[in-house]
């Protein structure tokens, strides 16, 4: 195989590819000692079929099958030797192919630019550790408390109020005629709550332990026997227990109860609980001050196709019409993603960053503990579509090289309080509230300015791994895995 480099213009170019025929004769010839084998032709015997005879009969077949594989090795060994690592598909143009004939071609490919990224080992960024005040888990704990339900049984004389938790036996009718589900037995119902029918709870307050009450309620619109929604159904009802709500003791029992050693351990989860929900929103502002200064490096080209596929994906679901107007702003935006998305890839490249399946699926499982109740149809989603899978590696492929960087970077280190971590958050949001507000606007000058009329539109962006906190990561383009 002879391989010349043609036609340089920038990023592109054109790899002329010879083989000479000899080669693709050997190859044929290999192909037909795998075939004698399998062919069964009348007056010969299995293995002995003349190859001229197989020419004959499946020249054009197996020369298909030839040219196919001949094409994709020397491709890629053309690619690797001329170490061209190319930005999409190359494309092909046979010149000169053909049984017992010299096969020509010539490739045509946009190569990745040279990006720097030693830079990256020295990058500057926040690194912020939240310290928790004793007073804000004590608050926590509090609060947890007061959720807890607790009651205690009261006296048989204690008449029943707002907050108190009834129990009773039900029978209901509904013009003197029972019905499905008209039985109820100890039921509980914390009065004020309205959880049962409406006005159901209200009847019951100033009832006793062993009352006896009839109460009236209308059966509403969801009901399951469809002829009776919106009828008036009386409850005969038997008081069993009324209990008042007690307040929780804060001890080592309630600690334990929520899983901890004792209330010093449950202060120290709790704290923990407290850090991480700040310290995941803080992490990720830390990894967007990365993202920024990545976008500060310079590379000389960015790959044309690349970015035409970019805007494709930024313009969907808008109209021609918008997609045209907003042409110059997506060029710039695919531009920056594709760059910062090249220079992750090949920081992660060079560190040799991989990603296994069980960090997917364990990426899949964090997804699933987000949405509890749905995980069947989040499990049926990634399971009935690939490309989101491969867009959840790509985003955990990410998370790892922007967390090596952060190990390799230089941290300015910060102990923030919890109200100093929300402050900065919260004009964290208001820089990117700002950045995005006067873009538009400066977009609403220039369409103004060119006597076109503005319109409001979405921007379609790539799914990206939502974080559990507040702060809008900011939205790169997702490095692929290969």
């Amino acid at each position: 195989m002879k391989v010349t480099v043609e036609n340089k213009k920038g990023l592109n170019k054109d790899l002329k590819v010879f083989i000479d025929k000899e080669t693709m004769n050997s190859y044929m010839d290999k192909k037909y000692e795998e075939i004698k084998s399998s062919v069964n032709l009348k007056g010969f015997r299995p293995g002995k079929v003349p190859k001229e005879i197989l020419k004959r009969q499946f020249g054009k077949a197996v020369f298909g099958e030839v040219l196919d594989k001949v094409l994709k090795e020397t491709t890629t060994k053309a690619l690797e030797e001329n170490k061209i690592k190319p930005a999409g598909q190359p494309k092909l143009d046979l010149k000169t192919y053909g049984e017992d004939k010299d096969l020509e071609y010539v490739l045509s490919v946009t190569e990745l630019p040279k990006v720097e990224i030693k830079s990256l080992e020295h990058i500057k960024f926040d690194e912020y550790t939240v310290k928790i005040d004793d007073k804000e888990a004590d608050n926590r704990i509090k609060e947890i408390a007061k959720n807890q339900p607790n009651f205690k049984e009261v006296s048989d004389d204690t008449k029943a109020k707002k907050g108190d938790l009834v129990s009773l036996d039900y029978r209901a009718t509904v013009d003197g005629k029972d019905f499905k589900g008209s039985e109820g037995k100890n039921t509980q119902l914390t009065l004020g709550k309205d959880l049962f029918l409406k006005g159901f709870d209200d009847q019951l307050i100033g009832v006793k332990k062993d009352d006896e009450k009839i109460i009236e309620a209308t059966l509403p619109e969801n009901f399951p026997e469809k002829e009776l929604v919106n009828k008036k159904a009386k409850f005969n009802c038997k008081i069993l227990s009324v209990k008042q709500r007690e307040e929780v003791k804060i001890d080592d029992d309630f600690a334990k109860n929520l899983g901890a050693k004792d209330l010093k351990d449950l202060k120290i989860l709790i704290s923990k609980q407290i850090n991480d929900e700040y310290k995941n929103s803080l992490d990720q502002l830390s990894k967007n001050q990365i993202l920024k200064e990545i976008e500060k490096i310079k590379v000389d080209e960015v790959p044309e196709n690349l970015v035409e596929e970019e805007v494709k994906v930024l313009s969907q679901g808008m109209s021609e019409e918008e997609a045209k107007k907003n042409k110059k702003n997506f060029e710039v935006k695919a531009k920056t993603r594709i760059k910062t998305g090249l220079i992750l890839n090949e920081f992660g490249e060079k560190n040799q960053i991989k990603v296994t399946e069980q960090e997917v699926q364990a990426e899949v499982q964090k997804q699933l503990r987000m949405m509890p109740g749905q995980e069947k149809m989040v499990m049926d989603f990634y399971q009935k579509n690939p490309s989101a899978l491969a867009s959840l590696r790509g985003t955990v492929y990410e998370d790892k090289i922007l967390n090596l960087i952060k190990e390799k970077g230089k941290a300015n280190k910060k102990e923030v309080s919890k109200e100093e971590a929300e402050k900065v958050l919260k004009e964290a949001h208001k820089q990117d509230y700002d950045h995005n507000h006067d873009h538009s606007h400066e977009e609403e000058k220039k369409d103004t300015k060119n006597k076109t009329p503005t319109s409001s539109t979405k921007e379609k962006k790539p799914a990206t791994k939502k974080a559990k906190s507040k702060p809008v990561a900011k939205k790169t383009k997702k490095v692929s895995k290969k």
